[in-house]
This record gives C-alpha cells, structure tokens and sequence, in this order.
C-alpha cells in the first residue's frame, strides 16, 4: 500500500495495475540487497565490525551500477 501511494503522489501516474507495487516492491529490495551486501564486503575488508556511511559511500564510488546515486 506503501509504494502504491508514493506512485500515485506523482501527477504523471494515473491508474497503476494491481502488480505494479508488489513488482517495484521486489525490484527495490533486490536493488537493497545488492546495495547491502557490496557496502558489508567493504566494511568487511577494512576490518570494520559496523557498516558506516564511509563505507556506503565507498560502495557507491566504486560500482559503476551505482553511479546515478553519485552526487
């Protein structure tokens, strides 16, 4: 219900199909898992025991799937 009310809160979208949200709904945990997991292997390979925005950053930097998160 979530994902279809920020969906629909943009004026360009107007009906959204019923698998629409359950869809974009699995596309972004898959984009968080990937997200996740390259940022804990860097976190990993400093020795780090928590993951930090530093690490996060590095993430992004260093994966060019990431690059539109670049600011």
């Amino acid at each position: 219900a979530r994902i279809k009310k920020l969906m629909q809160a943009d004026e360009e979208v107007g009906k959204i199909a019923q698998a629409t949200p359950v869809l974009m709904a699995k596309a972004l945990e898959m984009f968080m898992v990937e997200l996740m997991k390259s940022t804990t292997d860097i976190a990993s390979a400093h020795g780090a025991k928590t993951v930090s925005a530093g690490h996060l950053r590095a993430s992004i930097m260093g994966n060019e799937k990431f690059d539109f998160l670049k600011d």
